[in-house]
Parts: C-alpha cells; structure tokens; sequence
C-alpha cells in the first residue's frame, strides 16, 4: 500500500485506513519529540536540536500522508454543501 497516496476520492477517503492509522502512531510522537526538543535546545543540550529535527522530519511526513484524504475530504462536504443550499434556495425563493 503506498503511504503517500494523492488520488483519493470523498467516500474512499471517509474510510479509515492505514493512512490513519499511521499519522495515529506518529503525531504523538511528533508532540513529544518537539516538547522534549524544545526544552532540551532551550538548555542547549545537543540532543534537543536533533529531537527537534527528527519531529520536524516526523510533521512534514505525517502531512504529506494525511493532507490528501483531508482535502479530498473536505472537497465532498463542499459538494454536499453547496448542493444543499441550492435546495434550500429553490424552497425558499419568492415568487412573483
């Protein structure tokens, strides 16, 4: 299965997969990396720089993984919502 997939439809992407289950295991990793990061480089402790690499590498992984079933995502709901207020429209508009 190719982690950095970009071709996703709006009910392909609804379902949950290992795309998710990926970005699940690596964002709190992520969080933990750059807070122990953050306070080791403030105290300018060498290994709190390469904490804070590996999370930035980590981040920019996780987005390239996950962005593309969330805009695909989002693309639906705004298909879905421009189709309801068109009908909502035609139900509401006055008539002469």
């Amino acid at each position: 299965m190719n982690l950095f997939r970009k071709d996703w439809t709006p009910a392909e992407a609804d379902e949950w997969t290992i795309h998710d289950t990926v970005t699940v295991i690596i964002s709190p990793v992520i969080y933990i990396l750059i807070l122990v990061g953050s306070a080791l480089a403030a105290l300018l402790i060498p290994a709190g720089f390469a904490a804070l690499a590996v999370g930035a590498v980590l981040f920019v992984v996780m987005v390239k993984i996950i962005n593309p079933k969330l805009s695909a995502t989002s693309k639906g709901y705004e298909e879905k919502q421009k189709e309801y207020l068109e009908e909502l429209e035609k139900k509401v508009k006055w008539e002469d």
